[in-house]
């Protein structure tokens, strides 16, 4: 946004140029079709020009595949179709034991893809698996077999160093599910933590967030009022601390996403509570220090998915609500200013009910819909222009001076320029920094913030 401060005879005058409240221009970058995968549920992961993803169902035995797409769109590629666990009623046993609907996104750490199955498996509880960018050497990691191994992890994964974490959304010690850990070779797969219910948490549907040797995570359901819980665990397993619970209602109820965190403070969504439709909730990692802002159903409902953090304004998707009631891409500060809806889906070609997060690179987010009406509800990946930063110009005189302030957030660097005609050249002011005085008696001057 460029916001140009007037000063003519000691008086000041606001000129607005140019403000952008609401981005525009969605693009469809490919529909899937079925056959190249479909429904995806999961955020998708980049490098170079190409995004990986995974769809829950599609590929050519219908048990989801491993796909890539050029940022710029075109075709999309299947990697790898799931073959599933295969039941056979005359041998008692599974004919295959393959990966089945992978409902996680992907790691990727250089020419290797890493993600999870919630089904499938020698025990079809689920698997984590790799394969490589170009879709070659496909291997299954490990097995859940349930009970306290967990079972049927609905997340993907988080690497640090050789080492990924994840988390079973059922088996565990109690049936509640587990946090796991499994180096990048394949070998050393650990249940570190077991959730129990109630205070320690029940049945985690997001990935985890990782800070140095400490995981932060949310679960559905546990905590104190059985509305799920924001929780910390050491990578190690020890430490374990129920940083918030969730009570329902105006506080919020039931995450399904994971954790951003930012600073000391942790944001996310829950999928119910608010009034109705879910809210976003910033808390401390001390527990600390707990806000939320509440859905409202125009800008969106029922979030499954996590946010990013663009300056001072965290995005994200919403499954429900908006203009079409087929979700949204929405907006909202971290002090709960300006929640409103970037792109409301229509249920068209371009897509509805998101359920996975977005990704940011540069001014540009990517994501992914459930389904579409294009090639039979199938899904999208589409991209969307970031929105304009919005920064005030503010004003105010004192005697024959006046003074300009700006506030330039953690992310967006602004610099101040003038101009002595609307229609010239505007030039950095030099040296000018939040707050700059200028004198009421000099010449008529036009004043502008320019993103840097």
């Amino acid at each position: 946004m460029k916001t140009n401060v007037r000063t003519l005879c000691g008086i000041a005058v606001l000129l607005f140029l140019a403000a952008g409240a609401s981005a525009q221009g969605l693009t469809v970058l490919a529909s899937f079709d079925g056959a190249n995968g479909a429904n995806p549920q999961a955020a998708l992961a980049a490098s170079g020009g190409t995004l990986y993803g995974t769809t829950y169902y599609g590929g050519s035995s219908n048990f989801g595949t491993v796909f890539a797409i050029s940022t710029n769109g075109g075709v999309i590629t299947d990697l790898y179709s799931f073959n599933g666990a295969v039941y056979s009623m005359a041998t008692s046993n599974y004919v295959t034991t393959d990966g089945a609907y992978p409902a996680g996104g992907l790691v990727v750490s250089g020419n290797a893809l890493y993600g999870t199955t919630y089904g499938g498996g020698t025990a079809n509880a689920g698997t984590v698996f790799t394969v490589n960018t170009n879709g070659s050497n496909y291997a299954v990691f490990h097995n859940f077999t349930g009970g306290a191994g967990g079972a049927n992890p609905e997340a993907g994964l988080v690497m640090s160093g050789s080492t990924l974490y994840g988390t079973a959304s059922a088996g565990g010690a109690e049936g509640d599910g587990s946090v796991f850990r499994i180096d990048t070779n394949g070998l050393n797969f650990t249940n570190i933590y077991s959730f129990r219910g109630g205070a320690t948490g029940a049945n985690p549907q997001a990935g985890l967030l990782v800070s140095g040797s400490t995981l932060y995570g949310t679960t559905y359901g546990g905590g104190s009022s059985g509305q799920g819980m924001v929780f910390r665990v050491n990578t190690d397993g020890s430490g374990f601390s129920n940083v918030y619970s969730f009570s329902g209602g105006a506080n919020g109820a039931n995450p399904q996403a994971g954790l951003l965190l930012s600073g000391n403070a942790l944001y996310g969504t829950t999928y119910s509570g608010g009034g109705y439709f879910g809210t976003v909730f910033k808390v401390n990692t001390n527990g600390s220090g707990f806000t939320n802002f509440a859905f409202n159903g125009s800008n969106g409902a029922n979030p499954m998915a996590g946010l990013i953090l663009s300056g001072s304004t965290l995005m994200g998707t919403a499954a429900n609500g908006g203009s079409a009631g087929w979700g949204t891409v929405f907006q909202v500060t971290t002090s709960g200013g300006n929640f409103s809806s970037l792109y409301a889906f229509t249920d068209g070609m371009d897509g509805a009910g998101s359920e996975a997060g977005l990704l940011l690179l540069g001014g540009t987010l990517y994501g992914t819909t459930q389904a579409d009406d294009d090639y039979g509800y199938y899904g999208t990946v589409f991209s969307l222009p970031v929105p304009p930063v919005s920064v005030p110009l503010n004003i105010a005189r004192q005697g024959s001076q006046v003074i300009l302030s700006w506030t330039n957030s953690a992310n967006s660097a602004f610099v101040l320029q003038a101009t002595t005609n609307l229609t010239g050249t505007f030039t950095n002011v030099t040296g000018a920094a939040s707050p700059y005085t200028n004198s009421a008696t000099n010449k008529q001057k036009f004043f502008r913030l320019e993103n840097n």
